[in-house]
């Protein structure tokens, strides 16, 4: 693995026993050996876990040293002991640095309604503090301390040049289902080094997230724990970022959200099948968008590409319910590449050809087109899969 890791940051996770299965750790440690500016996104669900509560009440904000993961519990739906956890939770993994804590960040993922195992946490701090490091090892060991049921760590970085000087940026996320977002999704930790004031740093957040992670899909049911942190610590030196200067830091943070939030459907419950669905000819981005999450978000639409069936029907149909205006005899469709339809209406296409494609690549492609103006949007999900029904059937078994 060849990423780019950002300078002053050190990782480290462990099994501190909230998992059943010692071999899949579940609490991680982040810490910056300088303070960061920070930056946050949220989920929108009313119901929000106290972590939510916790990081929201602080981002954006200058000073950071810190951020801890826990995975298999989400702190969700505790009450007023939920938010008293998260602050404990903070304190520690503050401390484990020689912090303040209000220098730390939380975040938690899992089962909702129980609360946190503090001692269990605390004894996971404390033993990722003994092993903080840059290799990749650690590196991994954090992002997988984030997993619920995911398959896969997912990790992702790339380098951006700014004049004479060069800035890495570094993203870490989790998720495989119960993803379904407005605002950002799942939990998500990207990391720079470059300088970066926490307002600045949350303009940015906010303009790469709608392309982004609010892009994609698996079940459609938001989470009461999105989140996604960008934390900025100046490590590379310099004077801190401005103008034309944050255009060009964003292209490379939009890289990495958007490397992450593809990897999601991706490994999304079950999935056997990334959906890529592009809307093309709208009137605009907004209604562009609608339609393609419409599309993404129909269980009919997923189980037919599971079934490599070229159901040109379900995702027309889908399309004409996304609540957008448009001339139904303009609409074209394109699967992998084969013409389905066309001015409004089928056309003759061979449907073994179209199903072999489906089958033999995991990668689906949908592309529609209205005829309505030139704005465009792409949508990412996962195909609809029985063993998606049984992971979640199962889920507290």
């Amino acid at each position: 693995m060849s990423l780019a890791v950002p300078q002053g940051f050190r990782f480290a996770g462990v099994h501190a026993g909230i998992k059943r299965n010692t071999s899949r750790q579940d609490v991680s440690l982040v810490v910056s050996d300088r303070p960061a500016s920070a930056a946050g996104v949220y989920t929108k669900n009313l119901v929000f876990a106290a972590p939510v509560e916790f990081d929201r009440a602080r981002t954006p904000g200058e000073g950071f040293r810190a951020v801890v993961i826990n995975s298999g519990n989400a702190n969700a739906c505790t009450g007023e002991r939920g938010l008293r956890d998260a602050e404990e939770m903070a304190r520690l993994g503050a401390a484990a640095c020689e912090a303040q804590r209000d220098q730390a960040l939380v975040l938690s993922t899992g089962i909702i309604g129980e609360f946190l195992p503090l001692e269990k946490i605390a004894g996971g701090i404390r033993e990722c503090s003994k092993q903080l490091g840059t290799s990749e090892d650690s590196l991994v060991a954090a992002a997988r301390g984030m997993m619920t049921t995911d398959t896969t760590h997912k990790l992702t970085g790339h380098s951006v040049q700014i004049g004479d000087r060069y800035f890495n940026i570094l993203g870490m996320a989790k998720g495989a289902a119960m993803i379904a977002p407005n605002m950002g999704t799942m939990l998500g930790l990207v990391l720079t080094d470059a300088p970066i004031a926490a307002a600045d740093l949350q303009t940015l957040l906010n303009a790469v997230v709608d392309d982004t992670f609010n892009s994609i899909s698996v079940d459609g049911h938001m989470s009461t724990n999105d989140t996604v942190l960008l934390l900025a610590n100046g490590a590379a030196g310099g004077a801190k970022l401005r103008g034309a200067e944050l255009e060009q830091f964003e292209t490379g943070l939009r890289a990495v959200c958007g490397d992450l939030a593809r990897m999601i459907p991706t490994d999304g419950e079950g999935a056997t099948h990334l959906i890529s669905i592009e809307v093309r000819g709208c009137s605009s981005k907004a209604a562009a968008r609608q339609i393609a999450k419409t599309i993404a978000d129909s269980p009919l639409v997923k189980t037919a590409i599971a079934g490599a069936d070229p159901n040109w029907g379900r995702i027309v149909s889908a399309a004409g319910y996304a609540g957008v205006p448009f001339n139904p005899a303009k609409v074209g469709l394109l699967l992998n590449g084969f013409k389905l339809y066309e001015n409004g209406a089928p056309v003759s296409f061979d449907g073994s050809e179209v199903s072999t494609s489906i089958k033999n690549n995991r990668d689906t492609i949908i592309v529609l087109s209205l005829g309505e103006g030139a704005a465009k949007a792409h949508f990412w999900t996962a195909d609809l899969t029985a063993e998606y029904v049984r992971l979640n059937a199962d889920y507290h078994t």
